[in-house]
């Protein structure tokens, strides 16, 4: 099973943060910097094999995010929530991807970091400016999460285990 983890262009260095915090949660140690093109990490949750990639968000990038696309079970946008001057760019690049033919079976879950910091869109507010609600071919799912403490991750992980039970 793949779960492909997308790098969002609004989110910087979090996505890679975000794996560091699910594998040094399981024991592993892993060293993140802002990926440039892709990484991939292996991950287990529950005796389930994640292979995790982390794929670079700059838009010199994005072209190249289809070739990735194959056999994904999920997407995982971390969505920066301080930034509201780009929510609309994320919005723009999930729906094109969401389009992409090779993902039309694959589940949605929005990672809303830095929950933590005052002043932050809530998870209504990303809900709202990335108009979830008219996603309706995919299964999706935000969580709101603090990549740096971790809170809120292992949530997210939980709600993609109880889709893959329904399939």
């Amino acid at each position: 099973m793949f779960l492909y983890l997308w790098y969002c262009p609004i989110c910087c260095s979090f996505c890679a943060q975000v794996i560091f915090v699910i594998s040094s949660s399981m024991n592993e140690v892993v060293h993140t910097s802002p990926t440039i093109g892709s990484n991939v990490e292996e991950i287990v949750v529950n005796n389930t094999h994640f292979l995790m990639w982390d794929i670079g968000g700059q838009e010199s990038l994005r072209s190249s995010w289809n070739t990735y696309y194959t056999n994904t079970e999920f997407v995982i946008v971390v969505v920066d929530s301080t930034d509201r001057e780009r929510i609309s760019v994320t919005r723009e690049e999930l729906y094109r991807m969401l389009a992409h033919e090779d993902l039309k079976k694959a589940g949605l879950l929005i990672f809303a970091n830095k929950q933590d910091v005052k002043g932050c869109m809530t998870v209504a507010e990303i809900s709202q400016s990335l108009q979830l609600t008219s996603v309706k071919d995919h299964q999706w799912h935000i969580q709101a999460c603090c990549a740096l403490t971790g809170e809120g991750l292992c949530q997210g992980l939980e709600w993609m285990m109880s889709r893959l039970r329904v399939r």
